[in-house]
């Protein structure tokens, strides 16, 4: 992912904020064609009016989305943190 994978939308909560444009399309939705929303009806969970809910199927994103390398499950970075854990523990104990 990178910057051209953020779109920024008031669609989804009434608030503009920075969405991944995959889960946008995964929606069923078009990123360079989004309505705009009225900001006196915002709604935290409408998801705009669409199927989708912000944060559960439209993912939000900022600059920071350029540093994600790969996907996995939670379980996978869960047991990649405690080996890297259990890994740096060991070479504390060996100085």
């Amino acid at each position: 992912f990178g910057a051209d994978d953020i779109v920024y939308s008031n669609l989804f909560t009434g608030v503009h904020g920075n969405y991944l444009k995959p889960s946008i399309e995964a929606a069923g939705l078009d990123p360079n064609n989004l309505p705009e929303s009225d900001p006196s009806a915002m709604d935290f969970g409408s998801g705009g009016n669409t199927d989708a809910k912000a944060w559960k199927n439209i993912w939000g994103c900022g600059q920071g989305i350029g540093a994600v390398k790969s996907l996995g499950s939670t379980a996978d970075y869960v047991a990649k943190l405690s080996d890297e854990y259990q890994q740096a523990k060991a070479r504390i104990n060996a100085l």
